[in-house]
């Protein structure tokens, strides 16, 4: 068991927030096979202030996701703060502020990981946010802008001090974006010079290699993020590679039903087009059958197609 601030988390490893992917239907999928807390998508601090119906709409949860955190990210403090409030009354049971998003549109524009060049800003920006809420804040960063300016420790200590009550560090800077390889020393080393729990993120690609890093690091916990699209099994001992396509078809039906649910039939399938296709790597089946799956719009030809005899293309899960 791990604490933030007053929010016990039941267990070390969890689902990364990721836009277009962490909604609700797939954070609970997740849960279902071991996840210990569930993140929001991340959602813009500027559309909040206004209560925006179709912001406030990122933070619907289910019961069952909880603990969970709503990730907001912004570049003006007073904007930051006062959406914290906002967000405050849809009970969340943490707010965490994104200091790692590396797209342009956001890291230019001083928020994400915009926030790693004024860690001064970022700091004020957590005590303001800590000021205005009664639940916990946290925030999530990267090691740094650039190879140039790799200032986690700096980033990191000014964000404790100013109460931040744990901190996830993705390895590697703004400037690589996914690409090279996570810089899991780096975590180490914020790990060792923090008073709060730190979480590492970064190219975990199973179980036990998060528990691994877990052990080496002495870390609170880890997050997976792409790894885990279309393979909520990572989150326990279960093998994607081991299951039968029984087994790996209930649960894409199950989430696809949750993502229905949330966003209708039609728009339902097509966002469930990126996790079907995840779900499907690492198997041996027809094209044409993906294919045909992939442009389906209603639920009863899904199920028929995911279920009848043309499965018996899917030989095997490699």
């Amino acid at each position: 068991m791990i604490r933030i601030g007053n929010v016990t988390i039941p267990g070390r490893i969890s689902l990364s927030p990721m836009a277009g992917i962490s909604d609700s239907p797939t954070r609970r999928i997740c849960r279902k096979f071991g996840a210990a807390f569930s993140y929001t998508e991340f959602v813009n601090t500027d559309e909040l202030v206004h209560r925006a119906p179709k912001a406030l709409k990122m933070f619907r949860f289910h019961p069952e996701e909880r603990p969970i955190t709503f990730q907001i990210f912004g570049n003006r403090l007073e904007i930051i703060a006062e959406a914290s409030e906002i967000i405050q009354e849809l009970k969340p049971d943490i707010i965490d502020l994104n200091m790692g998003c590396s797209t342009r549109k956001v890291s230019l524009r001083g928020a994400g990981a915009g926030l790693l060049r004024r860690p001064v800003l970022a700091g004020k920006i957590i005590e303001a946010m800590k000021k205005r809420v009664n639940v916990p804040v946290t925030a999530k960063i990267r090691i740094g802008w650039d190879s140039t300016s790799r200032n986690y420790l700096e980033v990191s200590k000014i964000l404790e001090e100013s109460g931040a009550d744990a901190l996830t560090v993705h390895g590697r800077t703004k400037e690589m974006a996914y690409t090279g390889l996570a810089d899991w020393n780096a975590i180490g080393e914020i790990k060792v010079n923090r008073r709060i729990p730190i979480f590492g993120n970064g190219d975990i690609k199973s179980f036990q290699e998060a528990n691994s890093k877990i052990q080496e690091y002495g870390l609170d916990g880890v997050l997976i993020g792409r790894s885990a699209i279309g393979n909520p099994w990572i989150f326990s001992e279960i093998k994607k590679n081991e299951l039968s396509w029984s087994d790996v078809s209930e649960v894409i039906l199950q989430h696809l039903r949750w993502m229905i649910d949330d966003f209708g039939e039609e728009f339902g399938l097509v966002l469930f087009r990126k996790h079907l296709v995840k779900y499907l790597t690492g198997l041996d089946f027809d094209q044409a059958w993906k294919t045909e799956l992939l442009e389906i719009r209603e639920w009863n030809q899904f199920e028929d197609l995911l279920l009848s005899d043309k499965r018996r293309n899917v030989l095997a899960v490699l």
